[in-house]
Order: structure tokens, then C-alpha cells, then sequence
């Protein structure tokens, strides 16, 4: 990975910051997924969650290994809207895992940032 040589936007973190938000994200989201399955089945729920997860691991495929900048912004915004529309999905059938994924949202929105300021900086 090149993350310590390549040029960083303002405000972005040390390398390690990245392992422990995504490990504490990956823990909401397991949760929220967990609890929703107790409650409810609904196949569109489903599948738009496991079609995020899927996005989100080969984000960092064609980030660090390809190093596909301006690509990997696109995949960023479909990431988004993914995980905007799963936060939708759970906000009208099950609120406790929609709230349980607001940090991830966040985090999202900001890697959008660090990513175009990745592409433009380099």
C-alpha cells in the first residue's frame, strides 16, 4: 500500500487511524445486520447489504493495488449511494440499524473527500 508516500489532502489521518475506524465500522454493521435479520427478511434489504460490503472490499482493491484515483472516486459515489440507500431501507423497517450505521455514513463521506483529494493531489 502507498498510502505513506502518496500527497494527502488537509485532515487526513495517520495510517493507523484507518484499521481501528473500519474495525469499530465493521462491528456496527455487523450488529445492525444481526439485529436486523432477528426481526426481518425483507431479499431487497439483503441484497443491497451484502452488494455495499462487496463494494466497500474492492474499494481498496482498485485504490491501493490498481491505484485507479479517478475510478476509484466514481466507486466512492456508488459506494454512497448504496450505503444511503441501505440507511434507507433500514430506516423504514428497522430504525435501530439504521442508527447504528450513521458512523459509517460519516466515515464514508469523508473518504469521499480524502479520495478526490488523493486524485487531485497526485
Amino acid at each position: 500500500m502507498d498510502y505513506g508516500v502518496i500527497k494527502k489532502p488537509p485532515l487526513s489521518p495517520p495510517g493507523y487511524i484507518f484499521p481501528i475506524v473500519w474495525s469499530i465500522l465493521y462491528i456496527l454493521m455487523g450488529i445492525s445486520y444481526f439485529l436486523y435479520r432477528n426481526k426481518y427478511d425483507n431479499l431487497e434489504t439483503i441484497k443491497v447489504y451484502y452488494a455495499q460490503l462487496i463494494v466497500n472490499l474492492l474499494w481498496s482493491i482498485f485504490f491501493f493495488v490498481f491505484k485507479w484515483r479517478l475510478f476509484t472516486i466514481l466507486w466512492t459515489i456508488l459506494l454512497l449511494g448504496l450505503v444511503i440507500y441501505l440507511l434507507y431501507l433500514f430506516y423504514k423497517e428497522y430504525k435501530p440499524s439504521f442508527y447504528l450505521n450513521i458512523p459509517y455514513l460519516i466515515w464514508l463521506i469523508f473518504a469521499t473527500y480524502l479520495t478526490i483529494g488523493v486524485y487531485i493531489l497526485n
